[in-house]
């Protein structure tokens, strides 16, 4: 921080707001912006991968896996994402630490389980009670990453399943006339062509991905709407150099405009990402740009 704010009593005006911006936890505050994109830049392919397994699972010939696919979707699905974020990333928690419970500490006599608790050696907990700060943080988001992969995943496979099957049954005929394996087909025809289905399902899904990003806050990372609160209410002066009243309106407003714009531009580059897929194809979009250049 600058000298001259060292005695924030003497200060006014523009210098003392600028003094009160360039805190501490005001750094923290826009260092959780780009927690929030870093989130959104791991998850969205992830969750993409979870989809397309799931998709292609769902269509498998193969009834088991057929069955898991088609579950995976209807479960996650159908379970409030509330739910998810606030008990699955506990139970995915445990369950990591079990596994290690069963490797490091096979000696164990105690139940894992009592009542409420669950109870497993120290070599086996995530992470390790003495390890740094930074690790438990990073453990954290990753938690949060994995658990939003795997319901945006259910939601993108349900996606990609439908555009899998929107795709003229006449060329995956044709394909295999001319003499195509399965795999052939299904990698040649039928994936490069299913994007242009499911990018109308895909980019609806992105934006309730970044709606739904202030979920990390319930997941205990300090993101943006952690700070916004937190830096918001008011602060007594017994406590900070800097008092102020209640003034989260505006530290959520600022949110809003984060938002705002992000999403715009989401809009943007999305539009022009279809108008590319649907250049020459036989689709309502692809009709149209052909109308448009005539």
């Amino acid at each position: 921080m600058f000298s001259y704010c060292a005695d924030p009593e003497t200060l006014s005006g523009l210098t003392w707001l600028s003094c009160y911006l360039t805190t501490g936890k005001h750094m923290a505050f826009y260092t959780s912006f780009g927690v929030v994109l870093l989130l959104l830049a791991i998850t969205a392919p992830t969750a993409l991968a979870f989809g397309f397994g799931g998709a292609a699972a769902a269509r498998s010939r193969f009834l088991p896996l057929q069955l898991f696919g088609k579950g995976y979707i209807a479960i996650v699905r159908g379970v409030p994402d509330i739910a998810f974020f606030l008990f699955f990333v506990i139970a995915l928690d445990q369950g990591f630490e079990w596994m290690r419970h069963q490797v490091l500490c096979p000696d164990w006599d105690q139940p894992i389980r009592q009542g409420n608790d669950f109870v497993v050696c120290q070599a086996a907990k995530l992470p390790l009670g003495n390890a740094p700060q930074w690790i438990h943080e990073t453990y954290g988001f990753l938690l949060a990453v994995l658990t939003f992969a795997i319901v945006f995943g259910a939601f993108a496979a349900n996606v990609l399943f439908g555009a899998m099957r929107a795709v003229p049954h006449a060329q995956l005929e044709t394909a295999e006339a001319y003499g195509m394996t399965r795999r052939q087909t299904f990698w040649r025809i039928l994936v490069p062509q299913m994007w242009v289905y499911a990018l109308p399902g895909l980019s609806n899904l992105w934006m309730v991905l970044i709606k739904a990003t202030p979920l990390l806050f319930l997941l205990g990372v300090e993101d943006i709407v952690y700070w916004a609160r937190e830096l918001g209410a008011t602060a007594n002066p017994r406590f900070t150099q800097y008092p102020h009243g209640d003034w989260r309106m505006w530290y959520f407003f600022a949110l809003l405009v984060f938002y705002l714009g992000f999403t715009r531009v989401s809009e943007v580059l999305l539009e022009r990402l279809m108008q590319k897929l649907t250049h020459g194809q036989a689709t309502t979009g692809g009709e149209a740009q052909r109308k448009a250049n005539a």
